[in-house]
């Protein structure tokens, strides 16, 4: 069954970006836009080397119970500039109805603007489980057993 992921346009946002998209027919993310206020619309947001700045989408989302949508950074804004996500993956939870925004860091040397209607980010629809947590007196033994960062190899 393919989820429908229910949006609803904010009051200032520019309808004409259109909603997010599947660029091509096997992308895993949908791409997100900047959607900027009115006042920032031809002048962008430029993020210094360090700085981070919640970006609007311009959209509210509901999602449909048992999933949840993941907000993942673009490789090509990565790579060529050093624009990331500070949480990456982002989630958010299918009762979530506020603004969609995506937090962008600069982990590069140099000014990047992100002007309006720019891709800035993916967005994953994934099916969500919830566990149960319970207290044990014993865990079962593993190979690896309590090794930990770097412990399986290299790094």
């Amino acid at each position: 069954m393919t989820p429908t992921i229910a949006m609803q346009w904010l009051d200032d946002a520019d309808h004409t970006l259109g909603l997010p998209a599947y660029e091509t027919p096997g992308a895993a993310g949908a791409d997100l836009r900047a959607n900027l206020p009115p006042k920032d619309r031809d002048s962008g947001l430029t993020l210094a080397p360090g700085v981070r700045a919640l970006v609007p989408t311009g959209l509210r989302v509901e999602i449909p119970q048992g999933f949840e949508v993941q907000i993942r950074p673009r490789s090509g804004l990565a790579l060529k500039h050093g624009i990331s996500l500070p949480n990456s993956p982002g989630t958010i939870d299918s009762d979530y109805r506020g603004p969609l925004g995506v937090i962008l860091i600069n982990l590069g040397q140099d000014a990047f603007t992100v002007a309006h209607g720019d891709r800035i980010a993916q967005m994953i629809v994934a099916p969500v489980v919830q566990a149960q947590f319970q207290i044990a007196t014993t865990l079962s033994d593993t190979a690896r057993g309590a090794g930990g960062f770097g412990s399986t190899g290299r790094g």
